[in-house]
């Protein structure tokens, strides 16, 4: 399928709140011993089956939110009922960001915690797969054996009212080999909480891919200079296909309309969630240190879904550092200041460079 080019709409600075004064980076440091993530690719063997039977475990450990989310089986439905809960109020808002990289960060905590695992949460730095669509089919978190993350579903060719929709999808059924084509999906689709098993599904859109998680869309969002700018390039819109950025592109280049990874409630039902929401994570933290003390605490953009600048409704009031996140059973109410600094007071891991970076960014 032909690319084609991404345009962005032109954006008014006065969408954006002025940042709150930085403290100084290096005032209060408590984190010592960081987990180090590190990309899917470079890990040994040892460290990948070391983070599969971790998630695996987190699969089979019993789940502590079954009073409100009565489909929760297990820890790991724990936190896919959060996500499924809060869905509606955590995406195309100022705290997309802090949000994820808090809940993440929570799953990464409980599996070191609760199922012995030794190493940090990986990341996948899908731009070392995305030059042509064939380098997306072949990247190395698909490999169908015990140390990957498995394939594509089969081709299921009726997509009913897809939400969003998706270009040059390919699958969509269950996913047919790796570590967890057998895993379960309890809750979702959308808002359901109710025990609802089915099989995890894919439905790729290598199209997709290499559209919208190019190393020179990444470097464009890099080149930002404020935050507010920075997040309406990572996340893009929602309206149509050419307003999607890396956040729906990774979503939707592995999730398609019929995978469990498109389902924007339920979407962390596929362990390549953490894989993705890690990398972005990665990215932002990248954009922060190119200047961090003007960075760190820089935060902006609207409380409510879809107002403006990621839709067309009037703004209703924009994030501030003080703005409260609760994440109910799995984690305590936090601020989004609190999760500013990956090596803070609150928070406690590091990044190790990405195998290859391209000449983009």
């Amino acid at each position: 399928m032909k690319l084609i080019p991404f345009v962005c709409s032109l954006l008014f600075t006065a969408a954006f709140a002025l940042p709150a004064p930085s403290p100084d980076p290096q005032d209060t440091k408590t984190c010592t011993s960081p987990p180090l993530r590190k990309e899917w690719r470079t890990l040994s063997d040892e460290e990948k089956l070391n983070y599969i039977t971790a998630v695996k475990c987190m699969q089979k450990l019993p789940a502590i939110s079954t009073g409100a989310v009565p489909g929760a089986v297990s820890r790991y439905d724990d936190f896919v009922g959060v996500h499924v809960r809060d869905a509606n109020t955590i995406h195309f808002v100022g705290h997309t960001l802090p949000w994820h990289r808090y809940f993440v960060a929570k799953f990464e905590e409980a599996m070191i915690n609760e199922c012995n695992y030794t190493g940090g949460q990986p990341y996948w730095d899908f731009t070392l797969d995305s030059a042509k669509e064939e380098d997306f089919l072949a990247s190395p978190i698909f490999d169908p054996g015990p140390l990957g993350f498995g394939g594509n579903g089969p081709w299921i060719a009726e997509s009913i009212d897809p939400f969003p929709p998706a270009p040059g999808r390919t699958g969509g059924g269950c996913v047919q080999d790796g570590a967890f084509k057998d895993s379960v999906v309890r809750l979702g689709p959308r808002e359901n909480i109710q025990l609802n098993e089915r099989c995890l599904t894919r439905d790729f859109s290598p199209w997709i891919a290499t559209t919208f998680l190019s190393a020179q869309l990444v470097k464009d969002t890099l080149d930002q200079t404020t935050f507010g700018w920075f997040d309406v390039k990572a996340q893009g819109k929602i309206q149509n296909v050419y307003t999607y950025r890396y956040h729906g592109g990774g979503h939707l280049a592995i999730g398609g309309e019929l995978g469990t990874l498109a389902d924007v409630w339920s979407s962390a039902g596929d362990p390549l969630f953490y894989l993705h929401h890690t990398n972005m994570d990665r990215l932002w933290w990248e954009w922060q240190k190119k200047d961090l003390p003007a960075r760190l605490y820089d935060i902006s953009n609207p409380i409510y879904p879809f107002d403006f600048p990621y839709g067309n409704a009037t703004s209703r009031g924009n994030v501030t550092l003080e703005f409260e996140m609760p994440f109910h059973e799995v984690a305590k109410t936090v601020t989004i200041g609190d999760t500013m600094d990956i090596m803070g007071e609150t928070l406690c891991y590091d990044y190790a460079p990405s195998p290859e970076k391209s000449n983009c960014y």
